[in-house]
């Protein structure tokens, strides 16, 4: 999977050090000299502002699956963002949030698919983008054995069109929740599901399999 990051911070070459050791290929973009000093080794580093249209070519952000903007300031991570999505047509696109007071712009509208404030998340949720297609693993509870999936449907999505009571869940699984444009809806049986909602279930993490079956379907 091939990564870029824009800001090498101590989230931005942590989270470049994570997925380097998993083998991914990483570019970090940073534009101060000190930063820049500190990336590890075997990281790609394009030296210069991220905001820039031309920085980013050079980082060939255009073949990239997935941008992460993990600077200090959140206008930058969203000028990145923005540029990621709409000017190089990148697949996934995720943002630091350094201010919660800010966190409602960071949204579609520019170009941001997934935002996040812890950076432990960020590691997994780089590779849940993408080696998992639509399918997130936000937690773990029950001592680990328990996952809380959060599963985005589109027009191709098995349970798109289909009724939460309807569906051929695992055995030991519920959906909980279903995220509706800004609302958040109660997950009744009679509850019909629809493209683009975001389905939150809990499920035990060795049938995660059937779960995505049951609501992505096989692709």
């Amino acid at each position: 999977m091939k990564v870029v990051i824009a800001g090498a911070g101590g989230i931005g070459r942590y989270l470049a050090a994570e997925l380097r050791d998993r083998g991914h290929d990483l570019t970090i973009v940073e534009k101060r000299d000190e930063a820049v000093a500190r990336v590890g080794d075997g990281i790609r580093i394009v030296h210069g502002d991220a905001c820039a249209p031309a920085v980013l070519e050079a980082a060939e952000v255009r073949s990239a699956d997935v941008v992460v903007a993990v600077t200090g300031d959140d206008e930058d991570n969203l000028v990145v963002s923005l540029l990621s999505k709409e000017e190089f047509g990148v697949p996934r696109v995720l943002a630091r949030v350094n201010y919660p007071a800010n966190e409602w712009l960071f949204d579609a509208s520019w170009g941001v698919d997934l935002a996040v404030s812890p950076p432990h998340l960020l590691t997994a949720l780089v590779e849940e983008e993408v080696l998992t297609g639509d399918l997130i693993s936000l937690l773990k509870l029950g001592r680990g054995e328990i996952e809380l999936l959060e599963v985005r449907l589109d027009e191709k999505s098995a349970a798109t069109g289909q009724r939460v009571d309807g569906l051929p869940l695992p055995p030991d699984s519920a959906i909980v929740a279903i995220v509706r444009g800004n609302r958040v809806l109660p997950a009744r049986g009679t509850t019909a599901l629809t493209e683009g909602d975001e389905v939150l279930a809990l499920v035990p993490v060795m049938r995660v399999e059937e779960m995505r079956e049951a609501l992505i379907g096989g692709r």
